[in-house]
C-alpha cells in the first residue's frame, strides 16, 4: 500500500450528485456510492471508534485528514460488500489511542504499514510506518468513516484499482468499475496518484544521492 507527503494538502473538495438509478452501478463504498461529499476547510479532527458494542477502541485525531482516496488493495480494512476501502492520512503526532488500546493488535508486523486492528471486531483503527527511511514515515493511515464527526477531507482518487481482482472481483467488470470511479470524480490508478508516485521517487533519488536533499 502507501502513505503520503505533506499532510493537509488534499485535492479540492467536491460532490457528485448521482440519481437513484446510479446505485445499480458497481458498489465502490457505501460513503461514495451516492456521491462524494466535500470536506470542511476548517475541520480540525475527531475520534475514530471501532465497532464493538462494549469497550470500543477510541483513537483521537487532532488534524484534518489528507490524501483521502478509495483503495483497492487486499490489506486495507473495508466494510462488507464494498469493492474499495476509503483511506486517508494524518500526521503521526496528531493521533493517539485514548480508550481501550489493550484491544489493539498489529495485523501483520512484517508489512510496511503496520495496521492496528481491534482484536474483537476486526476494524483497523490506524496504520503506521515504523521505518524512518520510508518516504511516508510520520504519517498514519486512517478510515474516517469510523468517526461520528463530519467534515473530513473528501476522497479525490482511486488507487490500486486492479487489486480488487485479488479480492474476488470479476475481471470482466473492471471497465464498469473504472467508469463508475470516473463518474464519481475519483480518477482510477493502478498504483498511487502521479503526485504521490513522484514523491516516492524523489525520496528514493535523495537517498541515492541523485538529487540533493
Amino acid at each position: 500500500m502507501h502513505a503520503f507527503p505533506r499532510p493537509g494538502q488534499g485535492g479540492p473538495a467536491h460532490i457528485v450528485n448521482q440519481p437513484e438509478t446510479a446505485i445499480m452501478s458497481p458498489s465502490i463504498h457505501p460513503l461514495v456510492d451516492r456521491g462524494v461529499k466535500p470536506g470542511s476547510p476548517d475541520f480540525a479532527g475527531g475520534t475514530l471508534v471501532c465497532r464493538c458494542t462494549t469497550r470500543p477502541v477510541k483513537v483521537a485525531v487532532k488534524s484534518q485528514s489528507a490524501h483521502n482516496h478509495a483503495c483497492g488493495c487486499t490489506k486495507c480494512w473495508k466494510p462488507a460488500g464494498a469493492l474499495f476501502s476509503l483511506v486517508a492520512v494524518v500526521p503521526r503526532d496528531k493521533l493517539s489511542v485514548v480508550e481501550n488500546g489493550d484491544k489493539l493488535k498489529i495485523v501483520d508486523p512484517s508489512a510496511t504499514i503496520q495496521r492496528h486492528a481491534c482484536k474483537e471486531c476486526g476494524v483497523h483503527l490506524f496504520g503506521r510506518i515504523e521505518n524512518a527511511k520510508h518516504a511516508f514515515h510520520g504519517l498514519d493511515f486512517i478510515h474516517t468513516e469510523l468517526s461520528p464527526e463530519s467534515g473530513w477531507s473528501a476522497p479525490t482518487f482511486a488507487a490500486f484499482v486492479s487489486s480488487i481482482i485479488e479480492s474476488g472481483a470479476d475481471p470482466k467488470n473492471m471497465d464498469a468499475v473504472r467508469a463508475r470511479l470516473r463518474e464519481l470524480g475519483l480518477p482510477p490508478y493502478d498504483c498511487l496518484s502521479p503526485p504521490l508516485m513522484d514523491a516516492l521517487s524523489i525520496h528514493a533519488a535523495k537517498l541515492a544521492g541523485v538529487l540533493k536533499a
